[in-house]
């Protein structure tokens, strides 16, 4: 069988090798070409000049010493002669060979793209038979019901592409030793930022992932072109976390804000921002299980303020679509908040997933206000070969107060680039657009700051781009992440504060992850009981939402006024900023967990 077109980037750049092997033996006969022909011109000359010499009246003895060195060139030349022709016919047959090669090459590329359309064309046949056999004994209802399914068809065939090509393209040059400074004022040195130590000790592990095997093909083909959120889905997929507390992991690299706090320039502050708002896409590289679709009014609370000064909570304010509001506070000098609607779609060869809505970061001391929004996230090999991500699009952080803007470009995995994998790279520019420091790295393991000394506009690139020079001082390292645990690989590739989000806390609301029975039953490894379970949950689920609808139409038929599902914790705001409507914390959780009274909290589990 052949794997997926979007391969892993190790094969990918094996082939590329191959083929920069191939041009370079190319290359390479070409000079020996050459040589040959120097060798036989040159050859001849000499043959020429020896002919001249047992012309010309010499003494005996000088006539053998020509007729030896005569007889010395005619052996090089027939020599050399052998040597070329071997060369020849080894070029020749390299040549083959690689035409060959090219051939099986070009044909395995046409194979596995044949195979690929045809696996999805495939899906999307046995979805529309499957759809059609369902409607058949209900035409009655088909008005309303095929809209739906036509708008959904419509959705199919509509791809979604990042807008990158607008991105500057740049190129930097280090100064010299001589001419460089310190690029990060002592305001951003980090002081002690571990000044509290962890008063109880979390856990390190989580038991062992089982090895079940389950036919993909079987949940994906009545998948293709829809949202995935509203798929259901054996914990087979999944891994012991709800998307809560995958929201929570962006606090992983808190420290970097705690940092950014103490700068003075908002110049710095904005490139720890920026290595902050990558960071939270470090633990995704080996993650390509999905985490639990919360349910409706479920919080997760995460109290690390004697550890590291911040408290943080999210909820989920809606279902369909997914939505999920979070606030952190920290004593260290900042709040952070965001809602993130998850928006995915499965194309037969790859999953997209797009998380919507923007995220807030206010300094308390400076008041600079930061926004940006989150990359889209891409799954590839869905159905055949070994699932990778990748993150792609463009990141753009924009400090509200002062106008300064920072431009993050995530380079998307192309079979031949010869960028490094997973590329990062950036600019920071103040009000005026002037750009001040350069941003590199990768996303899944570091990112560097580079203060501009000066810059030009270079020739154009190789697309026809006007590329500007940057001079700039030593990069500086921001932020790297984190090793992973021992053992990582068979604990669901979790990060060390992974490990910890799913732990059993006393005090938490009734409606946590963690007291999540599905999700917990399938850290135990019960997967079977697990997927029992969920399956209770969403049916509970859905009878809640019978009841409202029922309770809503009952209303309107009454003509009263009906109030639809309210969280309990965030209501919707407009915002200044923005000019969007989202939730926000509005506050009484963290005194409701003071007074143990959890009368209010739904029961969803």
């Amino acid at each position: 069988s052949y794997d997926s077109g979007d391969e892993e980037p190790t094969s990918q750049s094996d082939r590329s090798e191959l083929q920069g092997t191939l041009k370079l033996l190319v290359s390479k006969l070409d000079d020996l070409s050459t040589c040959n022909d120097l060798i036989a011109k040159h050859g001849a000359a000499l043959q020429r000049s020896l002919t001249e010499l047992e012309g010309l009246k010499v003494t005996i003895e000088g006539g053998e010493k020509i007729k030896a060195v005569n007889e010395r060139a005619t052996l090089f030349r027939i020599t050399s002669n052998a040597m070329i022709n071997a060369c020849r016919d080894f070029l020749d047959l390299a040549e083959t060979h690689s035409r060959r090669w090219q051939r099986a090459l070009q044909y395995e590329r046409e194979q596995r793209t044949h195979l690929e359309e045809t696996i999805e064309q495939l899906a999307k046949q046995h979805n529309s038979l499957e759809r059609a056999w369902r409607e058949a004994p209900t035409l009655a209802s088909r008005g309303e019901r095929s809209n739906k399914e036509e708008a959904s068809d419509e959705d199919e065939d509509t791809e979604y592409f990042d807008a990158m090509e607008d991105s500057p393209a740049f190129i930097t040059v280090t100064a010299s030793e001589s001419s460089q400074h310190r690029s990060m004022s002592p305001s951003c040195n980090d002081v002690s930022g571990k000044e509290l130590q962890p008063r109880r000790e979390r856990r390190t592990r989580v038991p062992d992932k089982p090895n079940y095997s389950l036919n993909l093909w079987s949940i994906m083909k009545n998948c293709i072109g829809k949202e995935l959120s509203k798929i259901p889905m054996p914990v087979n997929f999944n891994e012991p976390l709800s998307m809560l507390q995958r929201l929570t992991e962006d606090l992983e690299y808190h420290e970097l804000l705690d940092k950014a706090a103490r700068c003075e320039s908002s110049l710095e502050q904005m490139c720890l921002v920026a290595a902050f708002s990558v960071s939270s896409y470090s633990t995704t590289v080996h993650r390509t299980a999905k985490p639990f679709n919360p349910l409706l009014g479920e919080t997760y609370e995460l109290d690390r303020l004697e550890e590291f000064g911040y408290r943080s909570l999210c909820e989920q304010v809606s279902h369909h679509p997914p939505a999920a509001a979070h606030h952190v506070i920290s004593q260290r000098g900042w709040t952070l908040w965001q809602e993130i609607t998850i928006a995915s779609k499965f194309r037969g060869k790859y999953l997209s997933i797009m998380p919507l809505g923007a995220i807030h970061l206010q300094f308390h001391s400076s008041g600079n206000h930061y926004v940006w929004r989150k990359v889209t996230s891409t799954v590839h090999n869905i159905i055949v070969g070994k699932l990778w991500i990748d993150q792609s699009g463009d990141i753009e952080i924009v400090n509200h107060r002062t106008k300064e803007a920072c431009q993050l470009k995530f380079s998307p995995y192309s079979y031949f680039s010869r960028d490094v994998p997973r590329k990062v790279t950036g600019v920071v520019a103040d009000s005026s657009g002037q750009a001040h420091y350069i941003l590199s790295g990768t996303w899944d393991d570091k990112m560097e700051s580079a203060k501009i000394l000066q810059s030009s506009r270079g020739g154009s690139g190789s697309e026809g781009k006007q590329k500007t020079v940057y001079q700039t001082l030593s990069p500086k390292l921001l932020w790297k992440k984190y090793p992973l645990p021992e053992n990582a690989e068979n604990m669901y590739y979790f990060s060390s504060l992974a490990l910890t989000l799913n732990e059993p806390e006393e005090g938490v609301a009734v409606t946590d992850s963690r007291l999540r029975p599905d999700q917990r039953l399938m850290e135990d490894g019960r997967w079977d009981e697990a997927n029992a379970e969920k399956q209770r949950l969403e049916e509970k689920q859905r009878a809640v939402r019978r009841r409202r609808e029922a309770e809503a139409s009952e209303a309107l038929d009454e003509g009263r006024e009906y109030e639809g599902y309210q969280p309990l914790w965030f209501h919707q705001k407009r915002d200044l900023l923005t000019g969007e409507t989202s939730f926000v914390y509005k506050g009484g959780y963290w005194e409701t967990k003071e007074s143990q009274d959890w009368n209010i909290c739904p029961d969803i589990f």
